[in-house]
């Protein structure tokens, strides 16, 4: 297990412990995070998305990960985690990401079931949404709305990271959530991403600390800036979407997963790695995507 240390803060919705300040980060080595995202899971063991084992495809990414990185600080499970919402698809994420020994942070998409997604989680530490590490404050944001596939930012949520960024002090923040709040250039996935995403950025234009934002939904490799901000999403762990497509379409590209370095002095380093000799025919005729 890394020995890294941590403090944790739990969500902000209980307005009595307000976050702990952060004004004397400590000096450490560059952290190492692993987004897992879009793994689309089901109760089932053999369970397909469009054709392909998505517990198998997982479990081969997972054995990517552990030939490539020797030490994993944090794995960010950006939602999506299940196809079916059940019980059983959230045991089995934990199961079959177990390997990795390292601390995760899981949160929902737009196909996650919450209350099963919570009864999975208790007694962990998976759902907490703000942990420091080492020079950095990580924030994981719920943009997930009940019943709809876009996603949203409620006012709970983007008081919580007004509230994170308030008191984060000389800690840069990697900030996560589920859909996607710039266009990623495919017509039909624009419109199903963070509806208010002109209230995310009215917060966190005014904090200068934020580095990177990282999520899932669009099951392809994203890596762009606004404002001197990291914008990053990332492959599946699972089926992927063409890029640039004007209609649902899905690409021959392999499943992946992101890495992340994250240095002392708010510097990153990061990038996708593929799993290779994976065969898999489209079916366009599963539905439900």
């Amino acid at each position: 297990m890394p020995t890294s240390s941590f403090r944790i803060c739990g969500p902000i919705a209980d307005r009595r412990r307000p976050l702990p300040s952060a004004k004397s980060p400590s000096t450490a080595a560059p952290l190492m995070l692993v987004q897992l995202t879009d793994s689309h899971l089901f109760a089932e063991a053999d369970g397909r998305l469009l054709g392909m084992d998505t517990a198998d495809s997982l479990s081969r990414v997972v054995d990517l990960v552990r030939a490539e990185q020797p030490r994993v600080d944090l794995i960010l499970a950006s939602g999506d985690l299940s196809q079916d919402g059940s019980f059983e698809s959230y045991q089995r994420f934990a199961a079959l990401t177990a390997p990795l020994e390292a601390p995760a942070r899981w949160f929902a998409g737009n196909h996650d079931e919450m209350q099963m997604l919570r009864e999975a989680c208790a007694g962990t530490e998976r759902l907490q949404m703000v942990t420091d590490l080492g020079n950095w404050r990580l924030i994981a944001l719920d943009s997930s709305i009940p019943g709809a596939v876009p996603g949203q930012l409620d006012a709970g949520q983007l008081a919580l990271l007004e509230a994170a960024l308030d008191s984060a002090g000389e800690r840069h923040v990697l900030l996560s959530f589920h859909h996607h709040p710039v266009s990623v250039g495919c017509n039909w996935l624009d419109p199903i991403g963070l509806r208010n995403a002109d209230s995310l950025f009215a917060v966190i234009d005014r904090y200068p600390n934020l580095r990177c934002m990282l999520w899932g939904h669009v099951h392809q490799e994203i890596d762009q800036q606004r404002n001197g901000v990291r914008l990053l999403a990332s492959p599946s762990t699972c089926v992927q979407f063409a890029p640039g497509s004007e209609e649902f379409q899905v690409s021959s590209e392999a499943p992946g997963y992101r890495w992340l370095r994250l240095h002392a002095d708010g510097t990153l380093d990061t990038g996708v790695s593929r799993v290779s000799g994976i065969d898999f025919v489209i079916d366009y005729s599963i539905k439900g995507y």
